[in-house]
C-alpha cells in the first residue's frame, strides 16, 4: 500500500503531494513501483495535528481518487469520516482505511457496510491532539488485541461483514516506541484474531528514535526508509497481509524476499 498524502502538514512528506496534479502523478508512480493499493488521505494524523473541515477533506481527496480510479488504480481512502468514505467509494475507491476504527464517526460502519468494500479497522484511543497521553498499557499486545476484537464485534453488529474486515494494530497511535516494538513482535498473536493485518511502520517516530545519532537527535523521517525495509520484511514473514509505506519499490522487494523465505521454510 503506497501513501499519497494530499495534505500540507503530514509528518513525513507534508506538502509534496498537496497539489492535485502532483498527487495523481505520484499515485501512478507508486503503482509502477509495485503498489497493489494507493492510499489517499486528506487529513494528517501526525501527533498534535488539528482536524480539517469536512468540505476541505472532500476537496482534497475526491478528485485524486476519481482520477486514479479512472486509470484502473486500486485506491483506498484514508479517512475517519463516513461522508468522505461514501464520496470516495462513489468516486472509485475500493477500500476504506479508518484509523479510528469507527470511533471518530459512529456512522462509518454502516456506510462501509452499505458499500461492501474492505474496511481497515485500526487500534485507536483518541485524536492526534491527545493520543500520546493515552499510551498506557500493562500488556500492550494483549490489550491491543482485546480492543481490536471489541471494535470488530461492534462493526459486525453494525452490518459490516467478516469478509470486509482488515485490522491494523495502529503503530504510533497512542503508543510509545517500546509499545510499537512489542506490537511488531506480537504480530503473529494479533493474526490469531483471524483477520488480515495491515502494518504501517513507514517513517514513524519510533524508527527515527531507534536510529538517533550520538547526540540523541532522531534520524529524519526521510532517512528512515532503509530501516522501514527491515520492518516490512519481518512483518511480511510474520504474516502481515499488507504494509503501508512511502517508498514502494524497495518495500515491494522486501516483501518478495519474505515470501521466498516463507516458501523455503515450507
Amino acid at each position: 500500500m503506497g501513501v499519497v498524502n494530499v495534505t500540507p502538514d503530514s509528518f513525513s512528506d507534508g506538502g509534496l503531494w498537496f497539489d492535485e496534479a502532483a498527487a495523481i502523478r505520484h499515485g501512478l508512480e507508486l503503482v509502477t513501483e509495485g503498489a497493489d493499493i494507493v492510499d489517499v488521505g486528506g487529513e494528517s494524523t501526525r501527533p498534535g495535528a488539528a482536524r480539517v473541515a469536512l468540505d476541505e477533506e472532500l476537496a482534497r481527496v475526491v478528485p485524486v481518487i476519481r482520477a486514479l480510479a479512472a486509470e484502473g488504480v486500486a485506491v483506498s481512502v484514508d479517512t475517519m469520516r463516513a461522508e468522505v468514505a461514501k464520496a470516495a467509494v462513489e468516486a472509485g475507491a475500493r477500500l476504506v482505511n479508518d484509523v479510528s476504527g469507527g470511533l471518530a464517526d459512529p456512522d462509518m460502519p454502516q456506510v462501509v457496510a452499505a458499500t461492501g468494500v474492505p474496511y481497515v479497522v485500526m487500534h485507536w484511543r483518541g485524536h492526534s491532539h491527545d493520543m500520546d497521553n493515552r499510551a498506557v498499557y500493562e500488556d500492550v499486545v494483549t490489550e491491543v488485541g482485546e480492543e481490536l476484537a471489541k471494535r470488530v464485534d461492534y462493526v459486525l453488529a453494525e452490518g459490516v461483514s467478516t469478509e470486509q474486515v482488515v485490522l491494523d494494530p495502529g503503530l504510533g497511535f497512542a503508543k510509545n516506541a517500546e509499545h510499537n516494538w512489542a506490537v511488531l513482535a506480537g504480530i503473529e498473536r494479533l493474526a490469531e484474531l483471524g483477520f488480515p493485518l495491515l502494518v504501517g511502520a513507514s517513517r514513524k517516530r519510533f524508527i527515527g528514535r531507534l536510529l538517533a545519532g550520538a547526540d540523541g537527535t532522531p534520524r529524519p523521517f526521510s532517512r528512515s526508509d532503509d530501516a522501514t525495509l527491515a520492518v516490512t520484511a519481518l512483518a511480511a514473514r510474520a504474516g502481515a497481509w499488507c504494509v503501508r509505506v512511502h517508498e514502494v519499490g524497495p518495500n515491494a522487494d522486501a516483501v518478495r524476499v519474505a515470501a521466498a523465505w516463507k516458501r523455503a521454510e515450507g
